[in-house]
C-alpha cells in the first residue's frame, strides 16, 4: 500500500489535539476557552450569546458539568445568565482552544458550515498565542515590552 492510501484512511487529528490542549490548559491551572462556529449543523448553544456567527465558551471544570469530549462531539451543561443550558458541539464546529490567562492555544482550519465529518481534512491546526491576534476576546492592548533581559544576579 502506498503512503497516500494510508493517509487517506487516517481519522482527523482535531479531537485528539483538542483533548490534549484541554488537559494541558487545565493541568496548568488555567481556564480553557473555545471559539465555536455556531452556524455548523448540530451546534446547540444559547443563541442570545452568539455574535457574528461565533461564540466563545469557558469549558473549565468549574464552569461546566456533565462534560464529555470524544472524537465527534463535545457536550456539557453550563450556566448562562443564571440559566442552565445543555451545550452540544460537533468537533468540526470548534475553531480554536486557548487559555484565557495567556492566550496560548491552537486554531483550526475553517470548515464549511453544514459540512460532513468526512470532509474534514484532518490537517490539525496552527499554534498561536491569542494575545498576538486581534480576534482574541478579552485581549487587552499593551505597549510593546522591552526585549532587554530584566534579570539581575543576586549573591
Amino acid at each position: 500500500m502506498s503512503s497516500a492510501t494510508n493517509s487517506e484512511k487516517l481519522t482527523s487529528s482535531k479531537p485528539y489535539l483538542l483533548r490534549g490542549l484541554y488537559d494541558w490548559i487545565v493541568d496548568n491551572m488555567l481556564t480553557p476557552y473555545i471559539l465555536v462556529n455556531s452556524e455548523i449543523t448540530g451546534v446547540r448553544v444559547p443563541r442570545q450569546y452568539v455574535k457574528d456567527g461565533q461564540i466563545v465558551l469557558n469549558i473549565s471544570p468549574n464552569a461546566t458539568s456533565h462534560f464529555e469530549m470524544n472524537n465527534s462531539k463535545l457536550q456539557f451543561r453550563a450556566g448562562f445568565g443564571g440559566t442552565l443550558f445543555d451545550v452540544l458541539l460537533p468537533i468540526k464546529a470548534v475553531q480554536a482552544i486557548y487559555a484565557r490567562e495567556n492566550g496560548q492555544g491552537m486554531t483550526f482550519s475553517n470548515e464549511i458550515p453544514g459540512g460532513n465529518d468526512e470532509d474534514d481534512d484532518g490537517d490539525g491546526g496552527d499554534a498561536l498565542t491569542f494575545s498576538e491576534n486581534a480576534a482574541a476576546p478579552e485581549a487587552k492592548s499593551e505597549p510593546p515590552k522591552s526585549k532587554h533581559p530584566h534579570l539581575k544576579v543576586v549573591k
